[in-house]
C-alpha cells in the first residue's frame, strides 16, 4: 500500500467528501477516486459507502484506518532516521499557528531560522487550536503554535508540548474608557465582544466570572478575529479581553484603552506542540531548538498597564 494512497483514503475519511478532500490534499477529484479505487483493487474490499450524510466507511475501511494512520507515522519516521544520517538539516517544515501568534511572533523569529537554515523550505498554516491538533494529529503540519488553556485536559500522549513564552492578557476598553478600581462586579455589568467558546481568551472571562459568582458576561458580539474584537471595541460595542502583543499598536494610537484584567489569570502560555517519534527529522529538531531559545516572554505577566493602575483580584 503506497503512503499515497493512504494519505489520500484518510482524507476522505476525514471530510466524507472527495471534493473536500481534493482540496485537502492537492489532487483533482477525480484522482482521489482513482486512487481510492486503486486501493480497493489492492485490498479486495470496498472502502466507503455512500449516505445522505456523505462518505462513509465500511467495516473494512474502519479496520483500514488505524493501520493506515500508523503506516504514514512509520514512513514519516523511516524518512527522517534516513535524514538523520547526512547530518543535513534541509527539508520541509509545515507549522501551524494561531492567527495572533502568526502574525505577532512569528515572522520576525522565523525569518531569522530561515535565515540560519536556508536549506528548509517552510510553509504556514493559520487555523483554531482544535483544527491545529487535528492536522498535528494528521501530519499536516509537524509543529503547532497556540496557548495554553487553564484547566483544558491533559494533551494526547502521541504529543509532545513546550512553553515558550507568556503572553500577557489585557482588557481593552472603548477610547476614553481608561479608569481604576474596577472589579468584576462592575464589569458583569458591560457588554463584552469575546471570541467563541472554547478559545482560551473566552475561556478565561467565563472562568473568572463563574468563580466570583457572576455568571456568564454579557455579550455584545461573537467574533473570530482578534482584530474584529479591537475595532468593534474601539467603536464602542463593549469590552474585551485579548493577548497584549495583537493590540499592542491600537492602545499605542489610542483607538482602544487599556485596563487591567481583574481576574485570576492574566496571561496566556504559548505554547509550541509537536508529535512525539522515534527519530525526530533534521530540520524539525532545528526548529524546536531554535523556539527554545528564541522565544522570551513579551512582556512580564505583572506588569502594569500604561493606561491603569492594577485592579483588585
Amino acid at each position: 500500500m503506497h503512503p499515497r494512497l493512504l494519505k489520500t483514503f484518510l482524507a476522505v475519511a476525514r471530510t466524507r467528501n472527495v471534493t473536500r478532500a481534493a482540496a485537502e490534499v492537492n489532487l483533482a477529484q477525480s484522482s482521489v477516486s482513482d486512487q481510492i479505487q486503486a486501493l480497493e483493487a489492492e485490498l479486495g474490499n470496498s472502502l466507503f459507502t455512500r449516505s445522505r450524510q456523505g462518505l462513509e466507511l465500511t467495516p473494512a475501511g474502519e479496520a483500514l484506518k488505524p493501520y493506515a494512520e500508523e503506516l504514514l507515522v512509520l514512513t514519516g519516521e523511516a524518512q527522517a532516521a534516513v535524514d538523520a544520517t547526512t547530518g543535513k538539516t534541509a527539508g520541509r517544515l509545515a507549522i501551524g499557528a494561531l492567527e495572533t501568534i502568526a502574525s505577532a511572533r512569528l515572522p520576525a523569529w522565523l525569518a531569522d531560522f530561515r535565515a540560519a537554515h536556508s536549506g528548509i523550505d517552510i510553509r504556514l498554516r493559520i487555523a483554531g487550536s482544535g483544527e491545529l491538533l487535528r492536522r498535528l494529529g494528521d501530519g499536516e503540519i509537524d509543529v503547532a503554535f497556540c496557548f495554553d488553556r487553564p484547566g483544558a485536559s491533559e494533551p494526547e500522549e502521541r504529543f509532545a508540548r513546550r512553553t515558550v513564552a507568556a503572553a500577557p492578557l489585557v482588557l481593552i476598553a472603548p477610547p476614553g474608557e481608561n479608569r481604576a478600581n474596577v472589579d468584576l462586579a462592575e464589569l458583569a455589568e458591560k457588554r463584552f465582544v469575546a471570541t467563541e467558546t472554547g478559545c482560551v481568551y473566552r475561556a478565561m472571562v467565563d472562568r473568572a466570572f463563574a468563580e466570583a459568582g457572576l455568571g456568564g458576561p454579557k455579550l455584545a458580539a461573537e467574533v473570530g478575529s482578534i482584530d474584529a474584537i479591537a475595532g468593534l471595541v474601539a467603536a464602542g460595542a463593549g469590552f474585551g479581553i485579548v493577548p497584549r502583543l495583537a493590540v499592542a499598536t491600537a492602545i499605542d494610537r489610542g483607538e482602544v484603552a487599556e485596563l487591567a484584567w481583574p481576574g485570576p489569570v492574566r496571561s496566556a502560555d504559548l505554547v509550541m506542540i509537536w508529535r512525539r517519534r522515534r527519530v525526530q527529522p533534521p530540520a524539525l529538531k532545528a526548529l524546536l531548538a531554535s523556539a527554545g531559545a528564541g522565544f522570551a516572554p513579551v512582556r512580564p505577566a505583572d506588569a502594569r498597564p500604561r493606561h491603569a493602575v492594577s485592579f483588585p483580584s
